[in-house]
């Protein structure tokens, strides 16, 4: 009598587990946009969470602590400069990516003064803005560096945002203390202009260099012991700026 053997079923594949990278806060009023964000950012395997005005976007920003936030300009209740700047408020290593169909240089300077870590202008590229959130990401999971450092008379933490000079508080903008840092991290190093604006400023496209110009003589103001005749921010004609410690 002929034993008929079973047939063996195939092997399924194991379904790997979704890791969930991480949660984003969209701060945007528009019902369709968020849509649009949701799902670009759910594509990339983030949480995202969105708030449609400014008063749900802070208390999501304390709820859900988001690795980064999406932040439209134009809001109800609070507007986005505004936020901006309570975000950076309550937790300053938090990166903010403004989002907004306002191009107007004055108002992307304004919101990087008050702590904006980039700007990407409305029609965009979702290409485009989830590498910008993921490289400020990348910034915020670097090893911890040392937080304090110090120069002639000068104690500075960038972890609390303080600066000390020969004991006295000097009061530094989230931008200039984002410039200062670049320069302490590339000491003795020659930075062109161009450089400048494309790794503290986040934009290579820029109408002037002046922006540069005008945010260093304000850190000479509150940090060298003579302005006009820095010994730590040098300029080096026909090149650029150098920090020397």
């Amino acid at each position: 009598m002929m034993q008929v053997m079973e047939p063996v079923p195939e092997a399924r594949p194991v379904a790997q587990p979704v890791v969930n990278a991480g949660t984003i806060l969209i701060v945007e009023d528009d019902p369709r946009m968020q849509k649009v964000l949701r799902r670009i950012f759910s594509a990339e395997h983030y949480s995202a969470v969105v708030a449609g005005d400014g008063q749900t976007g802070i208390e999501l920003f304390q709820s859900e602590r988001p690795l980064a936030v999406v932040l439209d300009l134009i809001l109800p209740r609070i507007s986005g400069r505004e936020l901006c700047q309570k975000f950076k408020g309550l937790a300053p290593e938090v990166p903010v990516i403004v989002l907004s169909a306002i191009t107007e240089v004055a108002d992307k300077v304004l919101l990087l003064e008050l702590g904006a870590d980039d700007y990407v202008t409305k029609p965009f590229s979702p290409r485009e803005l989830t590498a910008r959130v993921q490289a400020a990401i990348r910034r915020l999971r670097k090893p911890a560096a040392q937080t304090v450092y110090r120069f002639a008379d000068c104690e500075v933490d960038f972890r609390k945002m303080t600066v000390r000079r020969s004991g006295v508080p000097v009061v530094l903008t989230a931008h200039e203390f984002k410039l200062l840092k670049f320069f302490t991290d590339n000491a003795e190093r020659v930075l062109t202009r161009d450089v400048l604006l494309n790794e503290v400023w986040g934009y290579n496209f820029y109408p002037t260099t002046r922006t540069v110009d005008n945010q260093i003589l304000k850190l000479r103001q509150k940090l060298e012991p003579d302005p006009a005749n820095p010994k730590h921010l040098l300029t080096i004609y026909g090149a650029g700026y150098k920090f020397v410690p």
